[in-house]
């Protein structure tokens, strides 16, 4: 890749929408279908946002995290979630090491949030103590122990995972921690062609080799890149306007809204909105977002800030359907 800090806005651009094209092409070598998904991923990354995945088990949701740390040459770090999990197993933990005077002295050990991209596998199965500490990471960039902060490794970025069958056990995140989160993404069965070729290709003895396209460096200037993005003031203007008419309270919502939602979206739901729009223009090699750029993120950045009602439940409604008539109704 060029020399990224001699570019300009515009050549800068250009750079990121090749980059964007060969890394879902390495991506492709392993992950047999998710072009959504893997799409989503890179403008959650590039927008310093972090991302809620939920599927069923065997969709190779880990298996594409560290495919994209792979590709992406970032250090990849898996946490399995468990009842028994404690902060300090993700953070870090302070030791007592002798040093060679013969004096004591305590040693912090650093924790697997210590990575460029961290999978928390599960986290639903952590009792709220545990998931806080990932939480406070998340927002903070930034890890405290014994009075001492410790930074986190830049480009930080989360992918929570989440099974949403077994629900026994587990500790669901609040609405107020699952709006930390800038997309949620669910990941759906592939077809009987694409499970084919996964069949095909993980039966066999074939291990795909994979280039590593961008380093830690570059994505933190196209995460620059992204702020820089001009928005037009209609596009801002419909993007506010979509999250507050999912707030029942609204004057402007309409009925279906009233009937469904208890609690609608906050200001983060705008700003993602935006950010994702801006991403998605800059990865197609375009240089401002549209209004159709705005609606193509309103599924995944809505779907978790919504909260259905009991009258949605009982008539089968769920959040992503009421995102959907409410796009329809723009």
């Amino acid at each position: 890749m060029k020399n990224l800090s001699q570019l300009n806005d515009v050549e800068a651009v250009t750079e990121l929408k090749t980059a964007h094209q060969r890394i879902t092409s390495e991506i492709a070598k392993v992950i047999v279908g998710q072009t959504t998904v893997v799409e989503h991923l890179l403008v959650a990354l590039l927008a310093r946002g972090h991302c809620l995945l939920v599927g069923v088990p065997g969709l190779a949701k880990t298996l594409l995290i560290k495919t994209l740390a792979e590709v992406l040459d970032l250090k990849f770090s898996r946490i399995q979630f468990t009842p028994d999990l404690m902060p300090s197993d993700i953070t870090g933990t302070e030791i007592i090491e002798e040093n060679t005077s013969g004096g004591k002295s305590f040693k912090f050990i650093k924790g697997p949030v210590f990575a460029n991209i961290v999978l928390a596998d599960e986290i639903n199965r952590t009792p709220p103590k545990t998931q806080a500490a990932l939480l406070e990471s998340m927002q903070e960039h930034n890890v405290t122990a014994a009075g001492q902060t410790y930074h986190l490794d830049e480009p930080f970025f989360v992918l929570a995972t989440q099974n949403p069958i077994e629900q026994e056990g587990t500790y669901p995140l609040p609405e107020a921690q699952l709006d930390r989160f800038m997309f949620n993404l669910w990941l759906d069965y592939p077809s009987a062609k694409e499970e084919r070729a996964i069949v095909k290709s993980t039966t066999s003895a074939v291990v795909p080799k994979l280039e590593k396209i961008l380093t830690a460096n570059e994505i933190m200037f196209f995460q620059e890149l992204v702020r820089r993005v001009p928005v037009a003031d209609n596009v801002i203007e419909f993007a506010v306007n979509l999250v507050t008419r999912t707030r029942p309270t609204d004057s402007t919502s309409p009925k279906f809204i009233k009937d469904w939602i208890r609690w609608g979206a906050g200001p983060r739901a705008s700003q993602y909105l935006i950010l994702g729009a801006k991403t998605k223009a800059i990865i197609e090699g375009r240089h401002t977002p549209e209004i159709a750029d705005v609606k193509s993120m309103a599924g995944p950045v809505l779907r978790h800030r919504i909260v259905p009602n009991f009258n949605a439940e009982a008539e089968g409604v769920s959040a992503i359907s009421i995102v959907e008539k409410l796009l329809a109704s723009e």
